[in-house]
């Protein structure tokens, strides 16, 4: 029988198979390699633009958070502006009050009563003066009394002044400034 060495063959096919192998290998390390390159550099790309959208939403919430502060400033300018018009409003409605507090301070005061001092602290007046007799301090108390514009008459003290006159009497009083009720008042 014949014999046949086929080690050589298979030697060499263990080789090619070898070579063959580390190819694939070496392909498959440099596919790997391509795909891990891909993918960082597609993951850098999309951190780069992620980054880039947020700086533009930063700078477009810095653009609104400044509008929105001058927002507020201008609401409260327009509140200062709005507060100086009531202000202006009440002063232009109410400046002809003290002639009114006056004239109905003079139509009270009767023949006979005169006035020496009248000081007005907010809703107060402290008025000094002098009367001929009692009478007449009386009637002028009646009258402011019955006044729509004072209310609260107190007589703070009164002492006689022989030197003015037999019955004059030097008086101190207190009155209260009211603002008389209107129909409209009332009804609104």
């Amino acid at each position: 029988m014949a014999q046949i060495n086929l080690l050589p063959w298979r030697e060499e096919l263990r080789q090619e198979k070898k070579k063959e192998f580390l190819t694939h290998l070496a392909g498959v390390c440099i596919l790997a390699l391509l795909i891990g390159y891909v993918w960082v550099n597609s993951v850098d790309n999309a951190i780069a633009s992620q980054n880039s959208r947020n700086n533009i939403l930063q700078s477009e919430i810095d653009i609104l958070a400044k509008q929105v502060e001058e927002i507020k400033n201008l609401k409260k300018e327009r509140q200062e502006l709005l507060d100086r018009m009531n202000v202006i409003q009440d002063l232009e409605g109410k400046r002809s009050i003290i002639v009114h507090y006056f004239d109905e301070f003079a139509k009270a005061v009767p023949d006979g009563v005169y006035i020496t001092e009248v000081e007005r602290k907010g809703d107060v007046f402290s008025v000094v003066g002098v009367s001929e007799s009692n009478n007449r301090l009386s009637a002028f108390m009646r009258q402011l009394d019955d006044s729509d514009w004072f209310s609260n008459t107190n007589l703070l003290s009164t002492s006689s002044s022989p030197n003015i006159g037999e019955q004059a009497r030097v008086f101190s009083l207190d009155l209260k400034a009211v603002l008389p009720e209107t129909s409209e008042e009332t009804d609104g």
